[in-house]
């Protein structure tokens, strides 16, 4: 079940309970079953489904709730806590900071969408105003400095790598070295695929970040692979210190279930979601909003954010002309460009 069919899923159980006040345990356990119908087939994994579902029976007791309580909003709560506490670890995301040169490395499984994700990551915080750039660490695959080089000259953004050198740990370590002198502030290092099965490439996974020294690696998550995260994610968790999660192809094809209950297995933070190919189809991951809008709740904090970063308020002069009563073509032209930059109509609705 895809992530738009789990939210519709879990709106109608808790729709169905009504407004009224006058509600059962009979009417609460069937639509507990229901939620974690629902759950299990978005590939949640069925011990946190079953813990999910005893933390609501046992928030929610109708023996001690007072008279008149709207029942139905109270168990929407208790679901609405307990779905953030599914995809929340309670760690804090590593911050970059500005002026500094903050190493990223990137790992994940083969065919995860790492290249493309590091070029998004790159692309999000050049438009933010940071000097990043990229590394190709990945000697494995064939094509592999192909496609980054021509992601990164789309973008825009310098990058490092190797038609000659077989060893992903000089390459990694040279290309760190040479955009450290050089006064990068994001420098994102783009590592082999691998699975857990294979023994020498997690050993070469952990020389490349011995070699850089990463202030953080990122897990580089498939949505659309199911339970068999959870497994994946340990391995890898277990091998390097992996701070952060990114979980890709998460769009309307993609369960995302079992990607969203191996967070539990780093017990590290989603950070960015992958929506989509293009560049812009990245967003930053906020736990609440993201439940927000699984429950059709909207989004509204998300949105408020996208106008922030148009910075509208700094264009004193445009301000002190509309107070004036003075509204021409170039001005709306400009604020036609200044809805383009918050990116897809599509991102925006959903947020409504």
């Amino acid at each position: 079940m895809v992530l738009a069919d789990l939210g519709r899923r879990i709106r109608n159980a808790i729709g169905k309970l009504g407004q009224a006040t006058i509600i059962n345990e009979e009417e609460l356990n069937a639509m507990l079953k229901e939620v974690c119908a629902a759950l299990l087939e978005s590939d949640v994994n069925i011990r946190l489904v079953k813990q999910l579902r005893e933390n609501v029976k046992t928030q929610i007791n109708f023996d001690e709730m007072a008279g008149g309580v709207n029942k139905r909003r109270l168990i929407q709560r208790c679901v609405f806590s307990e779905l953030v506490k599914l995809v929340d670890p309670g760690v804090k995301p590593f911050q970059p900071t500005k002026g500094k040169p903050n190493v990223i490395m990137f790992v994940g499984l083969q065919g995860s969408g790492k290249t493309t994700t590091c070029t998004k990551l790159a692309y999000y915080y050049q438009k933010k105003g940071w000097k990043t750039c990229l590394i190709c660490a990945d000697t494995f695959r064939a094509g592999a400095f192909d496609q980054l080089k021509q992601n990164a000259t789309k973008a825009r953004i310098p990058f490092y790598g190797s038609y000659t050198e077989m060893d992903p740990v000089v390459i990694a370590a040279e290309g760190v070295e040479k955009f450290r002198n050089d006064g990068f502030e994001i420098i994102i290092v783009d590592t082999s695929g691998r699975h857990k099965q294979e023994a020498s490439l997690f050993e070469e996974m952990l020389q490349v970040s011995n070699a850089v020294d990463p202030d953080n690696v990122i897990f580089v998550m498939d949505a659309s692979i199911g339970q068999a995260c959870e497994a994946q994610a340990k391995a890898f968790s277990d091998t390097v210190d992996v701070a952060s999660v990114i979980i890709t192809k998460l769009d309307s094809h993609a369960k995302g279930g079992g990607a969203l209950s191996a967070v539990a297995a780093t017990k590290s933070p989603v950070i960015f979601i992958g929506t989509g190919e293009h560049i812009d189809d990245f967003e930053p991951f906020r736990v609440k909003p993201f439940v927000q809008k699984l429950l059709g709740m909207g989004d509204i904090e998300g949105l408020v954010d996208k106008v922030n970063e148009l910075g509208l308020e700094e264009n004193e002069e445009l301000i002190e002309r509309l107070k004036h009563g003075q509204f021409t073509l170039r001005d709306m032209y400009e604020q036609f460009q200044n809805i383009m930059k918050m990116g897809p109509f599509s991102q925006i609705m959903v947020s409504v």
